[in-house]
């Protein structure tokens, strides 16, 4: 077994902080262990990504041929060169094809899974993974036991990398098709995107129960434009209807790292903040002066948001001219 860590990008879209923040975690790790950096991309990929992560690893490898993303052929195809490169750990981000591969490819690999990383070290001969633990009521530090490790971790909340003087070499390299014929896809189903991604946005604002209905986040949305932000909201509110299921921020929901995060009508559970705690400024505005929320808030306005969103966005807009 090496010293070495690969870190697996599936399918990203661009060049963002999720890249640059699992490739940061997968430096520094791998400076701790005294080996090198590795990096596999799964196609499709957006163009520049495999030049831009050369500039942070070791080495790159594009596996061009998994489209759409099967997870066999994917699961297969990462088990095998983590294999041949001996990896001492596996980094992967916080998407949704990461999160399924994770306990596959560490089961496959005879690893130590973990999920939702928010820090990941070595210490005492053992790599340690610190994360949320009881709904983000708490944190733990977990001394993995067998290698390697394959965590997903909270990628937009890692420090970005540091380029190297030279950058390192880029390979494509064939996918490995899994020997048993299922499970397969049968179907896939994408939900369009629109406006700001909410992974990405460096201001969210969210709703919460309090909003009412459909017709609040209508306002919400105002206020969004103004501030040139993305909509989010609880999952009280997603399970009502009113919104998309791809605005829920929470620990069933999106994990988001914001310069701010602007919490409209949300009491604060902790499987909610478990969503928004990497928020670098969390903002607050709530009848209930005893909300949890304004606990883990900077600033806070206890009103109806009725009062509130329509001075703000008239402000703002004031402002913008």
């Amino acid at each position: 077994m090496s010293n070495d860590v690969l870190i697996c990008l599936i399918a990203p879209r661009q060049w963002d902080r999720a890249s640059a923040g699992l490739a940061g975690a997968g430096q520094r790790l791998a400076a701790e262990l005294g080996g090198a950096v590795h990096a596999l991309v799964v196609a499709p990929a957006s163009p520049g990504i495999a030049e831009e992560l050369a500039r942070l690893a070791d080495s790159v490898a594009v596996v061009e041929a998994v489209q759409p993303l099967d997870p066999e052929p994917l699961l297969a195809t990462a088990a095998g060169f983590a294999r041949d490169l001996a990896a001492r750990a596996v980094l992967l981000g916080n998407d949704a094809a990461s999160q399924e591969l994770t306990p596959r490819l560490a089961a496959r690999l005879g690893g130590s899974p973990m999920s939702d990383g928010a820090a990941v070290t070595f210490a005492d001969g053992r790599i340690q993974v610190t994360r949320a633990v009881y709904g983000g009521k708490a944190v733990a530090t977990y001394a993995l036991g067998r290698t390697p490790a394959v965590i997903w971790l909270r990628a937009r909340a890692q420090a970005p990398g540091v380029p190297a003087t030279s950058p390192g070499g880029v390979r494509t390299i064939p996918t490995i098709e899994p020997k048993a014929a299922f499970p397969r896809v049968v179907e896939r189903f994408e939900e369009p995107a629109e406006g700001i991604p909410l992974e990405e946005a460096r201001v969210v604002v969210a709703g919460g129960r309090g909003i009412g209905g459909a017709e609040g986040f209508r306002e919400l949305a105002a206020l969004a434009g103004v501030m040139e932000a993305a909509l989010g909201c609880s999952r009280p509110a997603c399970d009502e209807g009113w919104t998309p299921v791809s605005w829920q921020v929470g620990q069933t929901g999106k994990r988001v790292a914001p310069d701010l995060y602007l919490a409209v009508a949300i009491s604060g559970a902790s499987q909610h903040i478990l969503g928004m705690a990497d928020s670098r400024v969390v903002a607050a505005i709530n009848t209930d002066p005893q909300a949890a929320i304004f606990a883990h808030a900077s600033f806070g306005i206890v009103e109806d948001y009725r009062k509130v969103v329509p001075a703000l966005v008239a402000r703002l807009a004031e402002r913008r001219r």
